[in-house]
């Protein structure tokens, strides 16, 4: 694809500039990852896209008109779900074309969605994630004859577990696991896709054990192996034909409850790795996936999965690793949407979290409790601080350091601000080890200068001064 090309050109060009610019000016290089603000677009059952079938310019314009809605609030990226239900939104010749388009699984739309969809993201200046569900073949019903003809799951259905009226691909089948690494594999050869998103869907939520196995025993365990063969080798099968596209994965929001694993989370809500079997704490110290996006869908305070408890583990687990981290925010239930403000300073609590990604993408447009414009305004980075103690306390560390000449930044990724507090914009990253020049100080900040020359201010306790 030219799009491919292009970009692939450019990133040497860029790198060469880059290069050229460190060597001559015997500066640190200093790496700024790029924030993601992302929204999922759902289309299974048609719940965000398309809302017509069988008409390509209405589809085109719905799209689009959707599109400039979430960039005029601060989106920049659109995570949009091409494969359902084992099919496609897009040209395939591996999986058919999904019902959603047109009513009738394996029917040609008349046009390729994402091939659209790419190009109107990327003439926006936003980025396209193609969102797959990697085992669910149905939401309802286990007829395989119900399933177009030359569906692999009908031409296959040896590959097929069936639990709660609805099919799925077997995990454990090394023909499954080869259908989903191609299927990955031609979306990245064939789109210009800027990222690879799995959802929490693995093994069918609570699918029994063998009798007499246990949670922890060697049914299990094998369970968990296969996924993680799968992921492995996805990520892998991705960066083979082209290292700029990011995988990740957005798993349920609790790993393991710490009364299950010490290494856990202090929750006791329901556990992924029991339950679908994602053992994503070992994905992310294996750095399988670039980024991972845990569903915290609870409100401050939930007795069995608060949500703050769980932005502090996740943040401790992608600590010291490439994996970048992005929160999950459940705009699609009421508890949530009217907290949403306050769910994102606790965000800007951790340096570790670079983002967000937005499920629930019709009470966003449709501004439920006014969370359109609360999540634009904390996009801007401009969130005010409200009467929060912990946040307040947060924002308010007390500090007996003065100004000083230079310091190291101590941190593995330090957000540099407009002003001295969390309520100011983030306007650039730098990574541990990076040298400041310290210009000004207030209670608990610095200013500071970046080798790079620019100036902004951070926290006080992630640099250490240099005597």
């Amino acid at each position: 694809m030219e799009g491919k090309r292009l970009k692939k050109i450019l990133s040497i060009i860029l790198l060469l500039n880059f290069a050229t610019i460190c060597f001559s000016t015997n500066v640190l290089a200093v790496t700024t990852p790029k924030k993601m603000e992302a929204v999922w677009m759902a289309t299974v059952f048609n719940i965000d896209f398309p809302n017509i079938k069988n008409n390509v310019a209405a589809q085109k314009n719905e799209f689009i008109e959707k599109l400039d809605q979430l960039k005029a609030i601060g989106i920049n990226t659109v995570v949009v779900q091409v494969r359902p239900k084992a099919d496609a939104l897009y040209k395939s010749d591996i999986n058919p074309w999904s019902d959603v388009l047109t009513g009738t699984q394996g029917k040609d739309p008349g046009y390729d969605p994402v091939a659209f969809m790419i190009e109107e993201a990327h003439k926006r200046d936003m980025a396209f994630h193609a969102w797959l569900n990697p085992y669910r073949v149905t939401t309802s019903g286990t007829d395989v004859s119900a399933l177009c003809e030359n569906h692999p799951a009908r031409l296959h259905p040896d590959w097929l577990i069936s639990y709660n009226n609805a099919l799925y691909y077997n995990p454990e089948i090394q023909g499954v696991k080869s259908h989903i690494i191609a299927t990955v594999q031609e979306i990245v050869t064939n789109y210009d896709v800027d990222g690879i998103d799995f959802d929490d869907y693995f093994y069918p939520s609570g699918y029994p054990l063998p009798q007499g196995e246990k949670k922890d025993g060697v049914a299990a365990k094998s369970r968990i192996q296969h996924i993680n063969d799968m992921i492995q080798r996805v990520g892998a099968a991705i960066k083979s034909i082209d290292k700029d596209v990011l995988f990740g994965v957005s798993p349920m929001g609790i790993w393991k409850n710490n009364t299950s694993d010490p290494a856990g989370s202090e929750t006791s809500g329901n556990q992924s790795y029991y339950a679908v079997y994602a053992d994503t704490r070992t994905w992310i110290k294996n750095e399988w996936i670039d980024y991972v996006v845990p569903q915290i869908y609870w409100e401050t305070g939930n007795k069995a999965a608060a949500y703050e408890i769980l932005v502090k583990w996740w943040s401790e687990q992608v600590k010291g690793t490439k994996v970048g981290l992005y929160i999950g925010q459940g705009l699609y239930k009421d508890v949530v949407v009217k907290e949403i403000s306050a769910q994102l300073r606790i965000n800007q609590k951790y340096i570790e979290v670079e983002g967000s990604f937005y499920y629930g993408m019709k009470s966003l447009l449709a501004n439920v409790a006014g969370c359109k414009d609360k999540v634009k305004v904390a996009i801007n980075q401009l969130l005010p601080l409200e009467m929060d103690t912990n946040i307040r306390a947060a924002a308010l560390i007390s500090s007996s350091r003065s100004a000083v000449n230079t310091g190291t930044v101590t941190a593995s990724i330090l957000n540099i601000r407009n002003g001295s507090g969390l309520q100011y914009a983030i306007k650039t990253k730098v990574v541990r080890g990076t040298r400041v020049t310290i210009l000004d100080s207030e209670t608990g900040w610095y200013s500071v200068r970046l080798p790079n020359g620019q100036v902004g201010w951070a926290s006080a306790d992630y640099i250490q001064v240099i005597k």
